[in-house]
């Protein structure tokens, strides 16, 4: 995807701030099982994903958990990071080669503040976001597994192209084995 139609898509942008934006970013690619942030680092950099798809995972009690899946056009970054400066709490693994817009914090910083419409685009950009990771707790909170993967088969169905099912069943906060049971549950019902 091109960086003029991601930026316009969460924001239209008039020209010349698209063009500032552009002149600050750079491509960048990187291989299949790159870890592109890592927890307990602080990070200089956000990425925008042009190709490919990448996990955000933590670890827990000797497991990884993955919490988060971004692809082309989503936005890369620790928001412990970057708002607060402070080390972040996940590890951003590509599972995918994958090729990002890159633009360093401090650039980025200096854009927000010196244009009104980057900045609203930063903004509108943090509220989609904070919207995504509101329905993800909605839903870890209130709705069975079944529900989740139901809701990742209909709003999501190229993830099980992408990802490997071991990762679908910990986004899903469930083991493999049971993962693999509603999925027959579900190929039984449409049958």
């Amino acid at each position: 995807m091109e960086i003029d139609f991601i930026i316009n898509t969460i924001y239209p942008l008039p020209e010349s701030s698209i063009n500032s934006f552009k002149e600050a970013i750079s491509l960048v690619t990187f291989p299949k099982g790159h870890i592109l942030m890592h927890e307990n680092k602080i990070e200089n950099h956000i990425y925008i994903i042009k190709k490919g798809i990448v996990r955000a995972y933590t670890n827990f009690d000797g497991k990884e958990v993955t919490f988060w899946f971004g692809k082309e056009a989503d936005t890369v970054l620790s928001l412990k990071n970057y708002v607060l400066n402070q080390k972040s709490y996940e590890n951003i693994e590509l599972l995918e080669e994958s090729s990002f817009y890159k633009i360093n914090q401090s650039i980025l910083n200096q854009l927000l503040t010196s244009d009104i419409h980057i900045a609203n685009w930063a903004r509108k950009m943090a509220e989609l976001e904070l919207i995504k990771t509101e329905k993800r707790l909605i839903d870890i909170q209130f709705k069975k597994a079944s529900d989740r993967y139901e809701d990742l088969i209909n709003h999501r169905p190229d993830l099980f192209q992408r990802v490997p099912l071991g990762i679908i069943a910990s986004y899903l906060g469930i083991s493999q084995v049971s993962l693999s049971r509603i999925r027959a549950t579900q190929n039984i019902k449409s049958i």
